[in-house]
């Protein structure tokens, strides 16, 4: 459900962004059956059962290794040996390596919103705590890649969010504005990363947020669609654009 920051009226887009940044799994992808499937046969091999979707889904945001630390311990706040999660790890992001595409799906209304953002002229990047190849690897996969001028994961640079860090760096990357920039996620994690940094905040309603309602997390905005993001951002009635679309603002 949408909270009252979702009005355009209210003022969200102060000035048109340069730049648009987007978080990845549970905003732009549904990632978690692909994840869920290679934590629950990762698990066994340290004597722990499989941990099951459903649960998987309220432990995805923080990066794989506090995944891992989660599906060890059976608690989002767990901890295990530091030795221990990083074997658990190598085992998970192996098996992420050659079975994450499987199952994972763009969410609809993702590519008409990217592309109508892209002919507003906005420039996008993609800011994850996914490790940088595998989502790559991902957003490749799906035909998503080529929307994005930068993607940063969680071990690009020496801090990942909620740290502000890689927001920052995207905007210098991108010779962006903050203040007038917008970031897209799904998670506490990134509103904290976004308030840190100076930008505007917008979440999807549909993301993992650790199974909490997203709207209490105060964002400027809560929406149901990527598709509405060109109106909010812009001030433009809403439009249908395709994958073709996409494609021809290259």
């Amino acid at each position: 459900m949408r909270s009252e920051s979702t009005d355009p009226a209210r003022g969200f887009a102060t000035a048109p962004p340069r730049l648009v940044a987007f978080d990845l799994d549970g905003t732009l992808v549904d990632s978690a059956p692909d994840i869920a499937w290679c934590i629950d046969r990762t698990m066994p091999r340290f004597g722990v059962p499989p941990r099951g979707e459903t649960r998987v889904r309220t432990w995805v945001g923080n990066g794989a290794e506090r995944l891992v630390e989660r599906a060890l311990t059976g608690e989002t706040d767990g901890a295990a040996d530091p030795a221990l999660v990083r074997e658990a790890c190598g085992v998970f992001l192996d098996l992420y390596s050659r079975h994450g595409h499987a199952r994972s799906r763009v969410y609809p209304g993702v590519r008409g919103g990217l592309a109508a953002l892209r002919a507003h002229g906005a420039t996008l990047a993609c800011v994850t705590n996914k490790p940088h190849a595998p989502a790559v690897g991902l957003l490749g996969h799906l035909a998503l890649l080529d929307a994005f001028a930068l993607v940063l994961g969680g071990d690009s640079l020496a801090h990942r969010k909620p740290h502000p860090m890689p927001l920052l760096h995207a905007c210098s990357e991108l010779g962006a504005d903050i203040g007038s920039s917008v970031f897209v996620g799904d998670s506490i994690n990134d509103v904290q990363a976004a308030r840190a940094a100076g930008m505007r905040v917008a979440c999807v309603s549909y993301g993992y947020n650790h199974g909490r309602d997203i709207s209490e997390t105060a964002p400027d905005a809560v929406i149901d669609s990527i598709e509405e993001l060109a109106p909010l951002c812009f001030g433009a009635p809403a439009e249908r654009h395709t994958i073709e679309d996409l494609e021809e603002v290259q």
